[in-house]
């Protein structure tokens, strides 16, 4: 039975993070168009909100009601959790604003591998084995030659690799408040005030960067490259809202939090990686980036850490039985 929740819970986390890769192609579609961070971000978590809310009344009225009920503490403690939601869409969509490719971008996000290993480690006192330690450093390897880094002539926006590392770190907190917190309730109710938790992040960036500034030219100056002084462009949301809401807020938080309890964050972390395939081979056919072949090289290696880490975890299981 144990196996059966893990194995459903891997399967879970791998769709939701599958659908997460899709996302930062269509972001950067949405650029190509002229809309901003905060109108993407913004359609993202309103149409989301909404969509999550019809999911919540349908199971409520197929449950008749019956299904477990969340508490204020619980509420309280999602919309708290889900600011990491918001700020990880924020972080994410600015490090490809700031000129990273996107299938560098997914690798800088995907650091959430060993990141969420030393969470495990300092907060659940889960010393990783020497099978994880080998995996990370595979990982960090992989980042290297994925990233290019190696290549002393290539030349990466700073802040677009600070934002990357910062959407690293948020998400990893997602993944990390997915796992413990409210689990008892359920999967859509969790999503949905985690949702609006993020939200309420998304609504404080849009108007910091964008309605403000757009009022007040000593506001905008004073934020520089981080403010869009224009009108709040409304086209967003039937150009791009139902499908950056259903890619980016509804199916993964969805599939995350239904999947991460079953998983732990450690493996969780590990499956959540098969988003970098799916999203590097999205820019390659769709953005039509260049991907070099040692950036192939390093996405393979990070790919490896993944399958290693997972045996590492079918022997576990085996051994306590």
């Amino acid at each position: 039975m144990t196996n059966n929740n893990v194995l459903k819970g891997v399967f879970l986390v791998g769709l939701g993070a599958t659908s997460y890769g899709m996302l930062a192609t269509f972001v950067k579609m949405a650029y190509g168009e002229g809309y901003t961070t905060a109108e993407v971000t913004s359609s993202q978590f309103v149409f989301g909100i909404i969509g999550i809310l019809i999911i919540n009344a349908f199971q409520r009225n197929r449950n008749n009601n019956s299904a477990l009920k969340a508490s204020k503490k619980n509420i309280k403690q999602l919309m708290l959790a889900g600011t990491s939601t918001g700020l990880t869409s924020i972080f994410y969509y600015l490090a490809v604003k700031f000129d990273i490719p996107v299938s560098i971008a997914i690798v800088l996000l995907m650091q959430t591998v060993w990141i969420g290993v030393l969470l495990e480690w300092f907060l659940e006192k889960k010393v990783p084995s020497t099978v994880k330690i080998i995996s990370v450093i595979i990982v960090l390897i992989g980042t290297a030659f994925a990233t290019n880094l190696i290549n002393s002539d290539i030349k990466l926006n700073p802040l677009g690799l600070f934002f990357g590392m910062l959407a690293a770190v948020s998400f990893t907190t997602t993944m990390f408040t997915a796992n413990r917190v409210a689990t008892e309730i359920s999967s859509a109710q969790r999503s949905l005030y985690m949702l609006l938790g993020g939200g309420i992040m998304v609504l404080i960036f849009t108007l910091l960067t964008q309605i403000i500034p757009n009022q007040s030219p000593m506001m905008a100056d004073a934020l520089g490259v981080f403010s869009t002084a224009k009108d709040f462009d409304f086209g967003i949301f039937l150009k791009w809202g139902i499908i950056l809401s259903l890619f980016g807020t509804i199916i993964p938080p969805m599939l995350l939090n239904a999947g991460f309890p079953l998983t732990g964050i450690g493996l969780g972390s590990i499956v959540s990686s098969l988003e970098l395939p799916v999203s590097v081979l999205m820019a390659y056919f769709l953005l039509q980036e260049q991907v070099l072949f040692i950036q192939w090289i390093g996405i393979l290696l990070i790919i490896l850490a993944i399958v290693i880490m997972n045996l590492n975890f079918k022997k576990k299981e085996v051994s306590v039985q």
